[in-house]
């Protein structure tokens, strides 16, 4: 059970890595609102883990559930001088538009299998089972249950919300193995998302 926590950990920070440096990494949409931060109750059983925005079920290694809060944010936020101004425009690079939006559960799917397995170093058959597009608080995103299994391992499902703003993108990881017993916390817990 140890050894699955702590690839769950450092897998969902490759994962959060790769879907917001491929997926949605974008110039800031002029329709979308800013925000700043987006709040969520973390149920009494959870405490802080090891890694910045990773809660692990108090119960380990009976329970090896766990919560992952990330924020990626575009920097196109960021006040430039005219100096730093000139020094962007001078330089010969493409302009990444926003197509958040249009993420599907086919490209998060392959995004997020291609991290697992060259994470676990095999093939863990992540699937997508769940591919919603929602909206939080005015703020539009998605909602997107997957799992996977690692050998000898029991089954890992997760329900991913990805929140975007202007300038940031949100996701809360919920994750859990078959046997944890812990889906009405989660329940709880994703009725209290907010985005500020």
């Amino acid at each position: 059970m140890k050894k699955i926590l702590t690839l769950i950990a450092a897998a969902m920070a490759v994962v959060t890595l790769t879907v917001n440096m491929n997926l949605v990494k974008a110039d800031a949409n002029d329709e979308m609102k800013e925000a700043s931060c987006v709040s969520f109750v973390i149920p009494s059983q959870f405490e802080p883990g090891l890694e910045r925005g990773l809660f692990v079920n108090k119960q380990y290694p009976m329970e090896s559930s766990t919560i992952q809060y990330d924020c990626y944010n575009n920097g196109k936020d960021e006040l430039l001088t005219n100096k730093e101004k000139q020094a962007l425009a001078e330089k010969d690079e493409p302009v990444i538009s926003d197509e958040s939006l249009r993420l599907s559960k086919e490209i998060f799917e392959d995004a997020v299998s291609r991290a697992y397995n060259e994470e676990y170093g095999e093939e863990v058959g992540y699937s997508v089972s769940s591919f919603n597009q929602m909206s939080i608080d005015g703020y539009p995103g998605y909602k997107i249950e997957g799992s996977f299994k690692v050998s000898d391992q029991e089954t890992v499902y997760q329900t991913v919300y990805m929140i975007l703003s202007k300038y940031k993108t949100f996701t809360i990881t919920y994750q859990r193995a078959e046997d944890d017993d812990c889906e009405d916390l989660f329940a709880d817990s994703q009725a209290t998302i907010h985005v500020h």
